[in-house]
């Protein structure tokens, strides 16, 4: 069981692997494709030196603008059908001109690569009769050979069918046995065409090991035979059913024709197709329409079929795909319009309940601050409550023992019959003491529980309005008529009664007091807020 669960998990950590290399590849692909320009200029640069340069060579300077028209060609071959035309051309009337059938025939084979490359095989194959075999150099022999071995494979792929097929690739492996025979010390280029040629045969083993021996890091091959040799490669590892290394070498490949500035290529628009199939129609329509850009840009009327084909297929999914998002995006804009509707909605609510909140708040608050106040006038009244309670308590407990003394001294001279005395003793009852004293107990208790009434009340008026107590006074008239007030004995005939004084002389004393004060109208209830003794 454990053998089972080992192999499961090293089957993922490949899967994972494998798709983190191919993400990897396809992020350096995208990066080459932005930096396209980039290449493109610098092979830009060197064709407009070789341009300056050859007109400004002499007429009559034949090798120097054969040699020149074919550097010209040759950066022209697999970046622009035309231009390579018009030079490997001029190629072909110069060496007429001068008669020089090598230069010729040598021309010819150039002229079979490009109209090889965009498709035109009847045309490649005209030119490539022309061609004495004889007369080429043996690097010349293996170009020739090796394209019509080309022409016969791209003819068999192109027909692909059980008749003709095995006709082309039979061929096309005889051509190929001819070229490897020339390549002498060239073994770049041997292997090259074994490899190929092993493709065709569907020897992929020997095939795979060959390509991958070009690929290896010390081998100086060129950019665009390390694009050829991978794509190559890649095509066998789809053979046999490895599709996520045919994949990423396909990636590899584009990758080397841009940086090489092919624009006939076959690895781009594989690339496109085998995503496609993956279901990354994205990636696969950007690589479609920048394969079929490069297949118009160069001529490739061969791969403009090819891409024709596939392409209505890529630009439809990619449609869907984009209708489908729109769509997707149109429901998460409602989502996020609902859920702002709704978040708007509750933010109202919570608005008008943290409004009301604050009302109900501000309500608590003055009624707290009532509260507070009723518990200070409370806590107030009891206090005054208690000094005068227990103080009048004190003073009818005097009383009363005076009154008993009073009845046993009146008893006992009425027993003794001495109403003389009795007269004596009534008159020696000072009335007037009796109510200084009150008025003095009164004013004592009432400064020790508003011990800074004089004070404020004499900041209620003008400095010459102003009402103090003489230095034998505790309280005067006037201060002891609000003294009373204060205490909440409001009603004038009350206050009367204490103070021993009319009703009207009461009411006058208010009203010329309060008229004297800074402020008339708030006049009693600031004498209602003059504060006892600290009762918190």
């Amino acid at each position: 069981m454990k053998y089972i669960f080992y192999l499961l998990f090293s089957f993922i950590s490949l899967s994972a692997n494998a798709l983190t290399d191919t993400n990897t590849l396809l992020e350096e692909l995208k990066n080459e494709i932005a930096k396209k320009n980039v290449y493109d200029g610098a092979k830009d640069v060197r064709i407009q030196k070789l341009k300056v340069y050859q007109s400004k060579l002499s007429q009559t300077d034949y090798d120097a603008r054969f040699d020149t028209w074919d550097k010209l060609y040759t950066e022209y071959k697999s970046y622009q059908f035309d231009s390579a035309y018009v030079y490997v051309d001029k190629m072909i009337s110069l060496s007429k001109v001068t008669g020089n059938k090598k230069k010729e025939y040598y021309s010819y084979v150039r002229m079979a690569f490009i109209l090889l490359s965009s498709g035109m095989f009847n045309e490649t194959f005209d030119y490539l009769r022309k061609v004495d075999v004889k007369v080429l150099s043996d690097v010349d022999k293996v170009d020739y050979y090796f394209f019509l071995g080309r022409c016969n494979y791209d003819l068999a792929k192109y027909s692909n069918d059980k008749y003709f097929t095995p006709d082309y690739i039979s061929a096309g492996n005889k051509y190929i046995d001819s070229a490897v025979s020339f390549c002498g010390n060239d073994h770049i280029m041997h292997t090259y065409l074994l490899a190929l040629q092993d493709y065709q045969k569907k020897d992929y083993k020997e095939g795979r090991i060959r390509f991958k021996k070009l690929l290896e890091r010390d081998m100086p091959i060129s950019m665009h035979l390390r694009a050829m040799a991978s794509c190559s490669l890649g095509a066998i590892c789809l053979e046999d059913n490895e599709p996520e290394e045919g994949l990423n070498l396909m990636i590899r490949a584009a990758i080397a024709d841009i940086r090489s500035s092919t624009r006939e290529t076959v690895a781009l628009f594989t690339l496109a197709e085998l995503l496609y199939k993956q279901d990354n129609i994205k990636d696969a329509y950007s690589f479609i329409q920048l394969a079929k850009a490069d297949a118009d840009f160069y001529g490739a009327r061969q791969r403009k079929i090819q891409i024709g084909a596939i392409l209505p297929l890529i630009a439809a999914a990619e449609l869907n795909n984009t209708e489908h998002q729109k769509n997707r995006f149109l429901m998460f804009l409602l989502i996020i319009t609902a859920l702002a509707i709704l978040v708007a909605f509750f933010l109202v609510m919570i608005v008008k309940q943290l409004k009301k909140l604050k009302v109900k708040e501000a309500i608590i608050e003055g009624k707290n601050v009532q509260l507070n106040h009723i518990n200070g006038k409370l806590i107030e009244d009891a206090k005054i409550k208690e000094e005068y309670i227990g103080q009048f308590f004190k003073a009818i407990s005097g009383y009363i023992v005076k009154l008993e003394n009073l009845k046993i001294s009146i008893d006992a001279k009425l027993s003794m019959k001495k109403y003389d005395a009795i007269h004596t003793f009534i008159d020696n009852i000072d009335i007037k003491k009796e109510r200084e004293n009150l008025y003095y107990s009164f004013d004592h208790i009432f400064l020790k529980i508003f011990p800074n009434f004089i004070t404020v009340f004499n900041s209620l008026f003008a400095e010459k309005d102003q009402i103090w107590p003489d230095e034998d006074e505790v309280l005067n008239t006037d201060l002891r008529i609000f003294a009373l007030i204060r205490m909440g004995i409001a009603d004038n005939e009350t206050i009367a009664k204490i103070l021993e004084y009319s009703v009207n002389t009461i009411y006058v004393y208010k009203m010329r007091i309060k008229a004297k004060s800074l402020h008339p109208d708030q006049f009693e209830q600031r004498i209602m807020d003059i504060k006892a003794f600290d009762y918190d």
